[in-house]
């Protein structure tokens, strides 16, 4: 099963789970999938009313870490890890895999400094080895890591849920991008029918060309012909054609 199928059953899963419950009952089961190790995007999840009706009561907390998950970064739960609870070693890988999706977002080329940073780790190796198995084998990202310019090149990277508010400069965005690809096409029609255009007219200049060298074959031809055809006096001929002058 590859990795867009398998994220999509878990979400199913999930949003079926959450909408059959109530108040406390969500709370382990937002536990649940923020731990769950295939399992990146949370948007369905903190659509569902149930969830939502977490707000403002003594679970809210459970809220935050759903919205921590679909929108936030290891950075993120280090600034407000007072007032969520503690993540357990599963949902901190999780959030640092995701830290490293967001990253990739804005940057394909990602310095090994700035990323262990990012995750709180403090050798190269380390850095190396969960970008290798915890990231590229699960099949979150794909990149080259070059440790010569200590930096990871990101070559794909899955996309995380969309932030409050992304929606609008995504369409933005898109929008700019089909115009640029209509303006692009047309561009290229126009060439496609000058070539067409330019290649009648050598059509037709060969065709003209040929004519002509047919025409000047035939007139050859015919010059030859007539030399050939035309009759020529011989010695004897000469001879009498002479006397009958002389009498």
């Amino acid at each position: 099963m590859d990795i867009e199928q398998k994220q999509a059953d878990l979400i199913d899963h999930f949003v079926k789970q959450a909408s059959a419950l109530q108040g406390s009952a969500l709370c382990p089961l937002i536990a649940e999938a923020t731990s769950n190790t295939s399992l990146f995007a949370f948007s369905e999840i903190l659509a569902i009313p149930s969830v939502l009706q977490l707000e403002g009561t003594s679970n809210s907390v459970y809220l935050d870490v759903l919205r921590l998950f679909a929108h936030g970064t290891w950075s993120d739960y280090k600034r407000n890890a007072g007032c969520l609870p503690q993540l357990v070693p599963e949902q901190v890988l999780k959030l640092k895999q995701l830290t490293v999706l967001t990253l990739a977002e804005t940057n394909k080329v990602l310095p090994y400094d700035q990323l262990m940073q990012e995750l709180d780790i403090t050798n190269v190796r380390e850095l190396e080895d969960f970008l290798i198995n915890e990231c590229m084998y699960a099949g979150i990202v794909r990149g080259k890591l070059d440790q010569l310019r200590r930096c990871f090149e990101v070559q794909f990277a899955a996309g995380r849920d969309l932030r409050p508010g992304q929606l609008g400069s995504m369409i933005h965005t898109l929008s700019n991008w089909l115009a640029t690809s209509d303006n692009l096409l047309m561009s290229i029609q126009e060439k496609i029918k000058w070539a067409d255009s330019m290649s009648e007219l050598d059509k037709k200049h060969r065709k003209e060309v040929e004519d002509r060298v047919e025409e000047v074959k035939k007139s050859l031809s015919l010059k030859k012909l007539q030399t050939v055809s035309r009759p020529t006096l011989t010695s004897e001929g000469m001879r009498r054609s002479t006397l009958n002058l002389v009498e």
